[in-house]
């Protein structure tokens, strides 16, 4: 057991880190016996070695949920599912500083930030456990001679993919409505980020949740993810990540078994600034906005948009306000912008900013890399943009905002849906008339009016277009993980005519 924990000092907590399979409740190797190293972004150097999941461990994973699901969990009534993610939640928050400490460490956020999402999981997880014993169907009346019901029933297992950016919170987004209808899990975390995760799983076994109801991996995209994407075992996939991955993640579920998929994937998402709206307001949101979570947010507001009458205005205050953002160690409290999550993102993001420089755009803020140690990136201020460059239209996933003038209400809807994508877009305007007509014709599936960046546990999130499939979050959530039975009874014992 000695190479299945070790032990972790960080600034904020010292704790007992998992290294294993969670499978079945029980923490083990991978059959083939490998192991990957997870790199602290801070200093480049690597915090653990966890072990890695294949093909083989993924068919342990899924025997195990598949038994628990036709077997012990079925039985659990929903009272107690949500009984079991309440004291999954207690325990979130009772552990609160080792979790904010191993984001902090394992992804590079700030612990501002990190404390925040922490406070985010285990609401999700509560909220969720509140609704598990309030999910039903409805009866129809028919005829005299009919009674019909409906019955909402679990889907079976759930596969689940995480991403880097949000790893404990997308657990939690991912966990709580599948076992509050009742489904059991085979999740996989992202192979930047598995500690988290991990030491979730932990707080399973803790929490009492009958064995092979979560079964928590680490592994590659492209081994892990895609036995579980291609599984004829399992009957739905769940996914947050880019577009490029969803879509073979969406083809294996059509070429396997048809399974289910829910897809939360990219965006390129505009935030637009009206010539009325409150200056102060509007800087701090656009700043948040793209900055927030070093720009790692499927959903950030990396196109600003800024109507002609105050735009030279409105960019040399964004400029004064990105260069206030203090980079650095996400350890440090007044730390908003910590590394990036690795090196490939790091170069990924370097190159788009190169790109941006090559193809004229000019640099208004940043546009170079932080210090000499770890991934960090300068927040990145790019102005005289055009339409058809890959910074504006493609998305970077880091702290890099493009800033384009529009002329009227019509320009900004044109320009705002002008992409592939459609997560989420923001208005800034005292006019509820104009943000009432410019939310209802942004083809996105959140907006946010005079703010931006603020998510609710209740509130449904997902996207237009091909930033995704169905919904996270609210009581939508729970659609994607159960179906749809009708029951008919004949109350006659007349003969059928």
């Amino acid at each position: 057991m000695a190479d299945l924990f070790t032990t972790i000092e960080t600034p904020l907590a010292k704790y007992e880190q998992p290294l294993g399979l969670f499978i079945n409740n029980e923490w083990v190797k991978g059959v083939e016996g490998k192991t990957f190293e997870t790199i602290n972004p801070t200093n480049e150097k690597p915090i653990v070695s966890v072990h890695e999941a294949t093909e083989k461990d993924v068919d342990i994973a899924v025997a195990a949920a598949r038994k628990a699901f036709e077997g012990s969990w079925s039985q659990v009534t929903p009272h107690d599912r949500g009984r079991f993610l309440t004291k999954l939640a207690d325990l979130f928050e009772r552990d609160a500083d080792i979790l904010t400490a191993i984001e902090a460490l394992d992804n590079g956020k700030s612990i501002s930030m990190a404390k925040g999402d922490i406070g985010a999981a285990a609401k999700c997880l509560r909220y969720y456990g509140g609704w598990a014993d309030k999910i039903h169907g409805q009866t129809i009346d028919t005829n005299n001679e009919t009674f019909a019901y409906t019955r909402h029933e679990p889907i079976g297992v759930c596969g689940q993919i995480i991403p880097w950016n949000f790893p404990l919170l997308m657990w939690s987004w991912k966990i709580g409505p599948a076992l509050a209808t009742g489904n059991t899990v085979v999740l996989k975390s992202a192979e930047q980020t598995p500690l988290s995760a991990l030491y979730a799983a932990k707080l399973v076994l803790e929490a009492g949740i009958p064995a092979g109801v979560v079964n928590v991996i680490s592994g590659f995209g492209r081994v892990a993810g895609a036995a579980i994407s291609s599984h004829m075992d399992i009957d739905k996939v769940a996914f947050t990540g880019s577009t490029l991955v969803g879509r073979t993640i969406m083809q294996a579920a059509a070429k396997s078994n048809l399974k289910k998929v829910t897809l939360e994937l990219g965006g390129k998402s505009p935030n637009i600034v009206f010539n009325d709206a409150d200056i102060d307001n509007a800087i701090t949101w656009a700043n948040f906005g793209i900055f927030y979570n070093h720009g790692q947010c499927c959903c950030a507001g990396s196109r600003l948009l800024v109507q002609e009458g105050i735009y030279d205005k409105f960019v040399a205050r964004l400029k004064e306000r990105s260069a206030q953002n203090k980079v650095g160690n996400p350890f440090e409290k007044d730390t908003f912008q910590g590394p990036q999550v690795s090196k490939l993102q790091f170069d990924r993001i370097m190159e788009y900013i190169d790109h941006g420089k090559q193809a004229g755009a000019t640099v208004a803020v940043g546009g170079e890399r932080h210090g000499k140690e770890g991934y960090f990136i300068q927040p990145t201020v790019f102005t005289d943009v055009t339409e058809d460059m890959k910074i504006v239209q493609e998305e970077i996933f880091g702290p890099v905002i493009t800033v384009q003038k529009f002329k009227d209400v019509e320009d900004a809807i044109k320009i705002g849906n002008n992409t592939s994508y459609g997560l989420a877009a923001g208005i800034h305007t005292k006019d509820i008339n104009t943000a009432l007509r410019v939310a209802n014709q942004m083809r996105a599936g959140t907006v946010w009016v005079n703010s931006y960046n603020m998510l609710d546990t209740q509130v449904p999130f997902g996207g237009f277009k091909e930033s995704g499939i169905g919904r996270e979050l609210g009581s939508y959530a729970l659609e994607n993980y159960t179906q749809i039975k009708a029951v008919h009874f004949r109350l006659t014992d007349a003969p059928f005519a």
